[in-house]
């Protein structure tokens, strides 16, 4: 579409358009969404035609036969007049499968689409950021394995404090990194199928269906929840798969974030002191006025896009607090605004991060010159130790450690010049 097209005149989010993934914008697309929907009705139909209700091939072979072709200005047009976009999905279904249209989405309620595809997706949406997570991991094992050894000033406080080694401080970064990636796993193991349920998940609808007989209705919920691959599905449900299920699979994501806001700053506070750079490009342009300038832009744009990850969690949490009885439609607008948000937000900062890994730059040199410049002032923690070893109180060679620390003074600005002379 050209610049003057409608693309243009309206808001897009920047999260799909600027930013994220083509296999996670896909993930929470119209098109996956609703061909996941009629696939589900399949998946109904033919466990119902196997365990006996009056449901031919020829019908289920014209619903297979139109997955992918849904026309979506007939379903909008329905939804207008309907108010509600399952049925006008069923709708939109049953015009191309005419023969089918009686026992499109038979027994079952919105949530059977609507509830079981977001459990798809999350599954899906996780699929994809787990590799993603293993790649960074991986890029940053290699980066703090080369630079194990080498030496560099520890900061607590943001003051200067003991050497560990560019290697060590990376291997902070990952251990938090391992975490996230034990915690998405764990996510995406538990996530179930919401499955077979009825209207507030009493499957009440389906045992009128098979005429009370219950083992058929739980080998309908067995069989569907197969065939959507999954191993298991919800041994409880209201309407919808309880909403603490959001919480969890989002909390995760907002762990992630805090993790990466982490990594980023600190790769932020070691651009500044010109010891760490994340990579920048050969005709990059730092800024606008200031040629000179390196801007971590990167680990900026992560820092930004984790802040927003982190607050998403607060949606499912109030969600899954406000859910009365069976179930609210007020989840409904919320949920279709914030899960998508927090995977293709994850995703970005991912990506982003596998860059940076990719191509940090480390300037030994300048770190060699930060611990020569402070090194005296480190001695004064062997003073005490080597004084109390000689018979001395701590508390008491403290304070004279202190009083030495100005003699050093001298010695330190000496040796600040002879690395600035052996740059």
């Amino acid at each position: 579409m050209d610049a003057t097209g409608d693309e243009f005149t309206k808001y897009r989010s920047p999260l799909v358009s600027r930013y994220a993934s083509k296999e996670m914008a896909y993930n929470f697309s119209d098109r996956k969404k609703f061909t996941t929907w009629r696939k589900l009705w399949i998946y109904l139909a033919k466990a119902e035609q196997d365990l006996g209700l009056p449901i031919t091939n020829a019908q289920v072979a014209e619903m297979e036969s139109h997955v992918d072709s849904i026309d979506f200005a007939m379903a909008a047009e329905e939804e207008k007049k309907l108010r509600h976009d399952v049925m006008a999905h069923v709708h939109t279904f049953a015009h191309c499968c005419p023969s089918a249209a009686p026992i499109i989405h038979l027994g079952a309620t919105s949530c059977y689409v609507g509830d079981n595809t977001d459990l798809i997706m999350l599954r899906d949406g996780f699929d994809i950021l787990l590799p993603k997570l293993a790649r960074v991991i991986d890029r940053l094992a290699n980066f703090a394995e080369k630079y194990a050894d080498l030496p560099t000033l520890g900061f607590t406080h943001y003051q200067p404090a003991q050497l560990t080694t560019v290697g060590k401080r990376a291997c902070l970064w990952l251990q938090d990194l391992t975490m996230d990636m034990r915690n998405l796993q764990r996510a995406h193991d538990d996530i179930r199928f919401r499955g077979v349920k009825g209207t507030t998940g009493t499957q009440a609808s389906f045992l009128q269906l098979f005429q009370g007989d219950h083992d058929k209705v739980e080998e309908l919920d067995k069989k569907v929840t197969e065939m959507a691959g999954f191993k298991k599905a919800y041994l409880v449900t209201g309407q919808t798969y309880s909403r603490k299920v959001d919480i969890d699979s989002l909390n995760v994501l907002a762990s992630m974030g805090a993790t990466v806001h982490k990594i980023c700053t600190d790769i932020r506070l070691l651009a500044n002191l010109k010891e760490i750079e994340e990579p920048f490009e050969k005709e990059q342009i730092g800024s606008s006025a200031m040629p000179y300038k390196r801007n971590p832009m990167r680990a900026e744009r992560c820092c930004s896009l984790a802040r927003h990850l982190m607050a998403l969690v607060f949606d499912p949490l109030q969600t899954s607090a406000v859910q009365w009885l069976e179930r609210t439609l007020d989840d409904s607008a919320n949920r279709r605004i914030s899960l998508p948000e927090s995977f293709l937000t994850a995703d970005i900062i991912l990506s982003t991060l596998q860059n940076i890994t990719e191509g940090l730059v480390v300037y030994p040199k300048v770190i060699e010159r930060h611990i020569r410049h402070e090194l005296p002032f480190m001695a004064t923690e062997n003073l005490i130790m080597a004084m109390v070893k000689a018979g001395g109180n701590r508390q008491v060679t403290r304070f004279l450690a202190e009083e030495v620390r100005p003699l050093l003074e001298p010695y330190k600005n000496k040796m600040d010049l002879k690395i600035e002379l052996e740059l």
